[in-house]
């Protein structure tokens, strides 16, 4: 995939980067893979704002990917690649010889007319899915499952992809693209390849414009509001913020201050991303 770019005719213009989308075979997202959803702009059942910074943005429709891979030991043909609003990566559309009919997230390489299978004894190329005791040791690979049968939940963002680097017993080593190093069971599924449309990361937005349309809205600093809407507010022109570290809107600690709940999974990690 290669970026374009754009004549300087505005200042929001002269270092903004787009797609070619020269990958793009379908303009048009199959029908019966689709959903709409209403937009909630950030706010709970309540209307309440639970989440900032949300709201706007162009009108998108899902579509629905398989992450689980069901189709064991039925081949299937790509019939295009296709564009997804709701994500970084591209999207295959792939026609099964059962007639059903799938989107997966398209990998690198994966062009109109292959086919791809999803076997344990699946041959090992880009877009097959096995489980991580049928893969060898070194494979790169995406979308992989943390259950069995639970559908892949790490890797699928564009250009990701992690390293299958040994197995032991029940379990795979693999390394993550944050560096983290974790133990998953070899009968979870993942599939082959690195996630394509790699050069996502290197897009220039250029103008504050292009992130509304993303659904995004503005972030206001803290030190800029008032006292009763942030800690760091109030004071006549720019002041420090005054208190021991800075904090949240909500009065916590911004910095250094763990959040997280303990998961049963971490038991799992071997290296941390840190």
């Amino acid at each position: 995939m290669a970026l374009k770019e754009y004549n300087p005719t505005s200042a929001g213009r002269r270092h903004q980067t787009g797609y070619s989308f020269e990958e793009i075979t379908k303009a048009r997202p199959e029908k019966s893979l689709t959903m709409t959803v209403k937009q909630e702009a950030g706010r709970n059942s309540q209307g309440k704002l639970t989440v900032r910074h949300r709201g706007g943005g162009a009108r998108k429709v899902i579509r629905i990917i398989d992450f689980k891979r069901e189709k064991i030991g039925i081949p299937g043909k790509v019939a295009a690649i296709e564009y997804d609003p709701h994500r970084s990566a591209r999207i295959a559309l792939i026609f099964y010889v059962d007639g059903a009919k799938r989107y997966i997230l398209a990998p690198q390489g994966l062009k109109v007319g292959e086919t791809i299978m999803t076997a344990p004894d699946a041959e090992l190329k880009p877009g097959n899915a096995l489980p991580l005791k049928s893969m060898p040791s070194g494979t790169l690979i995406h979308n992989i499952e943390l259950e069995p049968g639970r559908g892949g939940k790490l890797v699928r963002s564009a250009g990701d992809s992690a390293q299958l680097m040994a197995k032991e017993g029940e379990y795979a080593l693999v390394r993550l693209p944050s560096g983290e190093v974790r133990r998953i069971r070899i009968d979870c599924y993942a599939t082959v390849g690195v996630v394509g449309n790699e050069e996502h990361q290197t897009v220039s937005l250029g103008k504050a414009g292009r992130k509304r349309h993303m659904g995004f809205r503005p972030t206001v600093r803290g030190s800029a509001m008032t006292p009763r809407d942030h800690p760091h507010g109030g004071g006549e022109g720019r002041t420090p913020i005054g208190m021991p570290g800075p904090k949240t809107p909500w009065g916590k600690p911004a910095l250094g201050f763990k959040t997280r709940q303990p998961k049963a999974s971490d038991k799992l990690i071997v290296k941390r991303r840190r």
